[in-house]
């Protein structure tokens, strides 16, 4: 199970062994699995939490969170709670912040492999401007991460993310060791954030004089490739679109915890116009939803105050097949080409009460599609299957 052609109906069943069992979901559609590009699972617990903008919610609420994942049964338990709802809201692969405890990411990787879920993750690098139980080292960070990479990345369907937490919180040293690890592993991710916040952005200017810009101090440092996923890119000027286009880097579009936390409004329209490839976060538990249905939702909402509008096809893009491009898994995930992994997920546009109301009304796929991300949640999930085998969460 796993791999499978896809061919008309008239094609495929002569070709069924007999007794093979039928399944038919009448009045239901079925995508493929979603994607969320940028997602800290540590941070389940803290989900809508009040009242803070982005500096002062991670000394708040963030730091003393993550403390507790030295505990490696903590640890997973959240993980496979975490992954249980991914898979609720039909979310099949994630690319996946730990904390600084290689604990946390063992964890992480166990549960994920328990299920045979594709997924990325790394253990958090950060030796400054955090508190003593939080900091490691620029040796500790490369060491811990290159026993990780060894450990866990290429396993199964797993791989491994080199990750900065963002430039305040890790000295040149440390951004140093995190390009040599991308040297000598360079199939390996990197994920961190940039230009998320103003006051954020003003800091990095004060910690890093002689960079041109936020994301050019990753750039200074060798981080910026390919495989190079960075959450927010809000604040970015026009250098900084062409070096992100140059290196290949991607962007995760996070609209529900930039909204929450009051960052801004980032525009995926001119982003994608510059050739940068973009997928989609929820950005737990800065944003309030697994749902990526509801991330759709917001990023509606911030492109229309950018004064453009997204088409539900190009929602569902960036939910699936934008996600795995901005992953480089696009060989492997994001839609229903021949010989790629059936990681898919059945929704039932009917699962609301208004839902099924609104449906009488729609004209076509298009509007159908458009209603079910602005209305959808978690209820309209009715299966999901990961490599073929239906998932329970």
């Amino acid at each position: 199970m796993g791999r499978f052609e896809i061919t008309a109906a008239s094609a495929l069943l002569p070709h069924l062994p007999e007794g093979c069992e039928l399944l038919e979901f009448p009045d239901h559609l079925i995508i493929p699995g979603m994607i969320d590009t940028h997602i800290h699972y540590p941070q389940t617990d803290m989900i809508a939490s009040y009242g803070e903008q982005l500096l002062e919610w991670l000394e708040t609420y963030t730091f003393p969170t993550e403390r507790q994942f030295s505990d490696s049964h903590h640890a997973r338990e959240v993980a496979d709670f975490f992954l249980g709802e991914l898979l609720r809201n039909g979310t099949t692969t994630a690319c996946v912040f730990g904390t600084v405890h290689p604990e946390s990411v063992d964890a992480f990787f166990a549960a994920a492999e328990t299920r045979n879920l594709r997924m990325i993750a790394g253990k958090v690098m950060m030796d400054r401007n955090c508190p003593d139980y939080l900091q490691d080292t620029p040796e500790s960070a490369y060491q811990d991460s290159k026993a990780l990479i060894e450990k866990w990345h290429g396993r199964g369907r797993l791989s491994y993310a080199v990750t900065p937490r963002f430039a305040p919180t890790s000295t040149p040293e440390q951004l140093s060791k995190a390009g040599q690890l991308l040297q000598e592993f360079p199939d390996v991710y990197l994920h961190t954030h940039v230009a998320e916040n103003k006051a954020e952005v003003a800091w990095v200017q004060e910690l890093f004089p002689d960079s041109r810009s936020y994301l050019d101090v990753y750039h200074q440092h060798g981080l910026l490739k390919p495989r190079s996923v960075m959450a927010h890119c809000i604040y970015l000027d026009e250098a900084d679109k062409q070096c992100m286009a140059e290196t290949g880097a991607a962007v995760a579009f996070c609209p529900t915890s930039n909204l929450f936390i009051g960052s801004g409004l980032f525009d995926v329209m001119d982003t994608t116009a510059h050739g940068i490839r973009v997928g989609m976060g929820t950005d737990v538990g800065g944003g309030g939803s697994f749902s990526l249905l509801q991330t759709a939702n917001e990023a509606y909402k911030v492109t229309q105050l950018r004064g453009n509008k997204l088409s539900a096809f190009q929602m569902l893009y960036l939910a699936t097949l934008g996600g795995a491009k901005a992953l480089h898994l696009d060989d492997k995930i994001g839609n229903f080409a021949p010989g790629k992994e059936a990681d898919f997920v059945l929704l039932n546009p009917k699962a609301t009460p208004l839902l099924e109301r609104r449906l009488r009304h729609c004209q076509d796929i298009a509007e159908l599609l458009f209603v079910l991300m602005l209305l959808g949640d978690d209820r309209v999930v009715s299966k999901v299957w990961i490599m073929g085998e239906e998932a329970t969460s």
